[in-house]
């Protein structure tokens, strides 16, 4: 399966499927670039707003896994359709909520939705693509992650508010036209999908009980993803919390509110560029372990700068320090378990599942316990030090897996791969 073999409704497919994730960080994070008014309105504590901006990834806890088996079964074109659906209707209540409750509920629905999208891309990506390809694909989607997460800081606050007047109309309005554009990716994909080559497995796994234990038997007792896990963990715990407070702790350390929100805005594109360079030079060179170790170390060192500097030019070289090694090790996490022997296409999404399932405990806990931290002790400083600390556990965990081209699942089940896990 040679690169050549790509047709262009692959392309056009990962494109669309692209401004699908983009849509979902945009409805996501207008929450964190709007939550000094949420607070305000809604009279809410910090406590109370970082739980509403743990919300999404406390949803991923209970339902990934069971939602990457049936992407695994449906597909991943029907998924994304459906995400967007739920998750447009959810924020679009956000946008209506009369208090923490409300706001509190419709948040979790939208992680319902927003999970058939976080794995549905992977299963896209795992069935358009040939494997040595997978690590580019993946930033590519990312990169439209990113660009929502970076437009909903940018344009918010400072353009949409005063466009719209207030919060609650910007939730409404983006919520509805991310519906109308779940409709939008059903009509595109049923079109293209016949276009575009298939590299996954034709084996679904089918919807018996028997199979899914079978399939979530295979990927819980994986040693690599086990790994991965903690990578996975470690990065949602460092890249939320961050996301979800940066803003808030510079204008507390007196930065004004508008270039709080463009060094907010920065640290999002510092992400992008490593998404969009680290994958690549690994697929090149066929290495995923020094990709990860080496984003950890950025990103720790990065995190620990944001404590530890004043000023505004410092803390500004360590939100893109942090940013780079952020967004450099998310598409690995993502795309490793395509190249997994023992995983592969057929599972990725139930893989990934797996990833999020334990790793969004650590996206929940990240703005929970900075948000805790800062009303506990009157200082973001706590928090970001634990973020920080965070980094050290992906390069130890990055460094103790083994290249996923030379892993070998039989090796390991007959216990040769035990010391390949620990070797260079």
């Amino acid at each position: 399966m040679s690169p050549e073999r790509v047709r262009p409704a692959a392309y056009a497919l990962l494109g669309l499927g692209s401004l699908a994730y983009f849509l979902f960080l945009f409805v996501w994070f207008l929450l964190p670039a709007f939550l000094t008014p949420v607070i305000t309105e809604l009279g809410l504590s910090n406590t109370q707003a970082g739980l509403v901006s743990g919300a999404v990834q406390a949803t991923y806890v209970p339902l990934a896994l069971v939602s990457g088996l049936l992407v695994d079964r449906v597909g991943a074109g029907r998924a994304l359709g459906g995400g967007l659906v739920i998750l447009g209707a959810a924020h679009t209540l956000r946008g209506l909520a009369p208090g923490f409750p409300a706001l509190l509920g419709a948040t979790l629905l939208l992680g319902v939705g927003g999970t058939a999208i976080t794995f549905g891309l992977p299963k896209l990506v795992a069935d358009l693509f040939p494997a040595e390809r997978t690590g580019t694909a993946s930033s590519v989607y990312l990169v439209g992650a990113s660009l929502g997460t970076a437009v909903a800081f940018a344009l918010g606050r400072p353009y949409l508010e005063p466009l719209f007047g207030g919060w609650r109309p910007v939730f409404v309005w983006s919520g509805l036209l991310v519906v109308g554009y779940g409709v939008v990716w059903l009509v595109a994909a049923r079109l293209l999908r016949p276009h575009a080559d298939h590299f996954g497995s034709d084996d679904t796994g089918g919807f018996t009980l028997g199979s899914a234990r079978e399939d979530v038997r295979t990927v819980l007792s994986h040693p690599q993803l086990r790994l991965l896990v903690v990578v996975g963990s470690m990065h949602l715990f460092l890249s939320h919390g961050a996301t979800a407070w940066l803003a808030a702790s510079l204008e507390s350390a007196g930065v004004v509110a508008g270039l709080a929100a463009t060094v907010a805005t920065l640290f999002v594109l510092a992400r992008i560029t490593g998404t969009l360079s680290v994958p690549p030079l690994s697929d090149r060179v066929g290495l995923r372990r020094p990709a990860i170790v080496g984003c950890g170390v950025l990103a720790g060192a990065g995190l620990a700068g944001l404590v530890a500097f004043g000023q505004v030019s410092l803390l500004v070289g360590a939100v893109l320090v942090a940013g780079l090694g952020l967004g450099g090790v998310a598409p690995l996490v993502r795309s490793v378990p395509i190249e997994l022997d023992g995983i592969g296409p057929r599972l990725t999404a139930t893989a990934n599942g797996f990833v999020f399932t334990v790793g969004e405990v650590g996206g929940f806990a990240g703005p929970f316990l900075v948000g805790s931290l800062r009303d506990t002790t009157g200082s973001f400083a706590p928090g970001f030090g634990l973020l920080a600390a965070g980094g050290l556990v992906v390069v130890v965990a990055g460094y103790l897996m083994v290249e996923p081209a030379e892993y070998s699942a039989a090796e390991d089940e007959s216990g040769s791969g035990t010391d390949a896990g620990t070797s260079g």
